[in-house]
C-alpha cells in the first residue's frame, strides 16, 4: 500500500481553532474555556455519557480503520491531524448504518464514527473533506459540550411534566442548538483546511442534501436556491424557518453550501493557507467580551445581508439585544477578572 499523499496539503502548524470557527461559535467556546473548574464539573456530568462504553461499542460493532482495513480512510484521518497539527491521530470507525452520518465522540479521548451510508455516497476527495469536518470538532473541543447538550435534553425530556423546569431547561437547550449549528458552520470550514479541495467540499454538502446523483446537480443552482430560501417569501415563511430548525443540530444544507461558499470568497480561506492565522498559544489572551461581540457583529452582518422579511422586521430590536449582550459579557468578564485577581488565580 502507498502511503504518498495524492498530492501536496500545506500543513497549518500550531493552528488555532479560533481560526476557522464562526464568530458566535468561537464566543461561546471562550467563554466556556475561561470558567475555571469547568473540567471537573464536565467529568461528574460525563457519568451521563459513558464514553468508555461507547468505544467498546464500536470497537465490538464496527469496524477501525488502519493500514489493515478501510487504509485510504486511515490515511485520510492521518493527514487531517497532520494538516490541522493535532497531536494525536484519532481513532477513526465505520459503522454499517444507511443513514449517511459522522461523528465525534468523547471527551478524554474522542474518536470519530463515520456510517456506511455517508462512506459509500462520497468519492475519495468528498471523504476527505469530512473526516476533516470531524477533526475539526476535535480540535475545537465540540464533542465535549456537544455531551452537555445530549445529557440537557434527556433531562429535559424527563422533566417536562413540570412546566416552568422544562421551559426553562428548553430555552437551554434551544441557546445549545443554535451554538451547535454553528459549530457546524465552523467544521465545514476546518474540513476544507485539511482537504484543500473547495470543489470537493461542494460536492460533499449538495450530495448531502440530493444524493449520489452529481451528475445531475449544479453548484451554482445549488447556491441560487440557497438565495431562495435565505429569502422566503413572506414574513410567515420566516417564521416557519425558526419552527422547523428548533431541535435541529445541524443546518440545512444550502445554508452550509452558501456559509462556505462565502468563506471562501472573502479571502479567509486563503489567508489561513497562507499562514495569515491564530496560534494555539494565543489563546490564553482571548478576551470573552471581544469575542462575544465579534458573534453579536456576525449576527448583525448576517441581518444586514439576508433578505428575509421576518428578519428584518425584527433586525433593530436584534442588533440592540446582541449588543446588549456584549455589555453584559464584558462586566461579567470583568468581573471574574477581578475575582480570580482577588483569590490569585489565573483567570
Amino acid at each position: 500500500m502507498s502511503t504518498t499523499p495524492d498530492r501536496t496539503r500545506v500543513r497549518l502548524p500550531a493552528i488555532s481553532s479560533r481560526a476557522y470557527e464562526h464568530p458566535a461559535d468561537r464566543g461561546a467556546l471562550v467563554a466556556l474555556r475561561s470558567l475555571r473548574g469547568f473540567d471537573e464539573v464536565f467529568k461528574r456530568m460525563s457519568g451521563l455519557f459513558n464514553e468508555r462504553a461507547l468505544r467498546l461499542m464500536f470497537l465490538g460493532s464496527a469496524v477501525r480503520v488502519s493500514e489493515q482495513q478501510f487504509p485510504d480512510v486511515y490515511d485520510y484521518v492521518r493527514d487531517a491531524a497532520y494538516v490541522l497539527d493535532l497531536d494525536e491521530v484519532p481513532e477513526l470507525y465505520i459503522q454499517m448504518n444507511p443513514q449517511p452520518n459522522a461523528m465525534a465522540i468523547g471527551s478524554s479521548k474522542p474518536f470519530i464514527v463515520m456510517t456506511s451510508g455517508l462512506f459509500d455516497l462520497l468519492d475519495a476527495s468528498e471523504q476527505r473533506f469530512v473526516v476533516g469536518h470531524e477533526v475539526g470538532h476535535i480540535l475545537s473541543g465540540h464533542a465535549v459540550y456537544r455531551t452537555m447538550l445530549l445529557a440537557l435534553i434527556r433531562l429535559a425530556a424527563r422533566v417536562a411534566w413540570i412546566p416552568l423546569g422544562y421551559i426553562g431547561l428548553r430555552a437551554i437547550v434551544a441557546a445549545l442548538e443554535e451554538w451547535y449549528r454553528k459549530s457546524e458552520l465552523s467544521c465545514d470550514r476546518a474540513g476544507l483546511l485539511a482537504a484543500q479541495d473547495p470543489d470537493a467540499a461542494k460536492r460533499a454538502l449538495m450530495k448531502m442534501a440530493g444524493g449520489s446523483r452529481l451528475a445531475q446537480m449544479n453548484a451554482d443552482a445549488f447556491l441560487e436556491q440557497a438565495k431562495e430560501y435565505d429569502a422566503a417569501g413572506d414574513v410567515r415563511d420566516g417564521f416557519l424557518k425558526l419552527l422547523i430548525t428548533q431541535g435541529q443540530t445541524h443546518p440545512f444544507a444550502v445554508v452550509r453550501l452558501a456559509e462556505l461558499d462565502r468563506w471562501i470568497k472573502d479571502g479567509s480561506y486563503n489567508r489561513i493557507i497562507n499562514g495569515e492565522y491564530p496560534r494555539r498559544d494565543s489563546d490564553k489572551d482571548a478576551k470573552i467580551g471581544d469575542e462575544v461581540r465579534n458573534a453579536a457583529d456576525s449576527y448583525r452582518e448576517s441581518w444586514s445581508r439576508t433578505t428575509d422579511p421576518l428578519v428584518g422586521t425584527l433586525r433593530d430590536v436584534a442588533g440592540s439585544a446582541a449588543s446588549t449582550g456584549g455589555k453584559i459579557f464584558d462586566s461579567v468578564a470583568e468581573r471574574w477578572k477581578n475575582s480570580g485577581s482577588r483569590d490569585g488565580s489565573a483567570g
